[in-house]
């Protein structure tokens, strides 16, 4: 379920209580969000599943619901939902800083953006960064309460905003600490965390097709000369 550019966030507080958690099984368990609620589960079998068909693939895009102010999940006793910001542009990931400052990656803006929650009103907005290149993920450094960087990954690069806790602004200009990652392709987020140490930065690249369809085929000495070059693993063609 989407509700367009809205965030939520769930919160401890009382809520009515939900129905006792239920399984689907057979034809009954083929069905879409309206029925979801926490502990329902679904059981389906080889033989539930719909005929086998000859025919062409087909696909089945995401279509964005506008949310008319009454839709809220289905969340579990203790709990409830309220709506935190909306307005969004295309926001695509969402990390809280240590000092509780949310940032929110709009990532076909190529734009941050801050939100300082406020217990008693909507929470602060602000534009903590813009001119990125398809941003998806945000990590701080080093790990712990005192970061000193906002670490951002680019579709094609890694780049970090000096930054102290609280700011609603980064410290200077942006520096890049990794210049080029694989970009293109069908999956174009990049993701990066730190180790608990501080010690490690991980990225993500995800692949350029899906499981590497048109790469291409290396069979004997080729496959052999390749994987004696190359870590385990590694691909070649539009995948490289």
């Amino acid at each position: 379920m989407s509700f367009g550019a809205a965030l939520a966030l769930s919160t401890a507080g009382s809520a009515p209580a939900q129905d006792t958690p239920q399984l689907l099984q057979g034809k009954a368990a083929f069905t879409d969000w309206r029925a979801d609620r926490p502990g329902l589960r679904r059981h389906i079998r080889p033989a539930d599943m719909p005929a086998a068909s000859q025919s062409a693939s087909s696909a089945n895009f995401v279509r964005v619901a506008s949310r008319t102010g009454t839709e809220k999940p289905v969340v579990p006793q203790g709990f409830q939902v309220s709506l935190f910001a909306a307005g969004l542009e295309g926001p695509r990931q969402m990390r809280v800083a240590p000092n509780g400052d949310v940032f929110v990656v709009e990532s076909g803006s190529g734009r941050i953006r801050l939100l300082r929650p406020s217990e008693n009103s909507e929470p602060r907005k602000e534009v903590f960064a813009t001119g990125l290149n398809q941003p998806f993920g945000v990590s701080f450094y080093p790990p712990g309460a005192d970061p000193q960087w906002v670490y951002v990954a680019n579709t094609n690069s890694v780049v970090r905003f000096p930054y102290a806790s609280g700011d609603l602004k980064p410290r200077g200009q942006p520096e890049t600490v990794v210049a080029r990652l694989p970009s293109g392709g069908n999956h174009w987020t990049r993701d990066v965390v730190f180790s608990n140490d501080g010690s490690k930065m991980f990225v993500s690249v995800g692949s350029a097709s899906n499981v590497a369809e048109g790469i291409g085929r290396r069979d004997g000495p080729e496959l052999a000369k390749w994987n004696a070059e190359h870590l385990l693993g590694a691909a070649w063609g539009n995948e490289t």
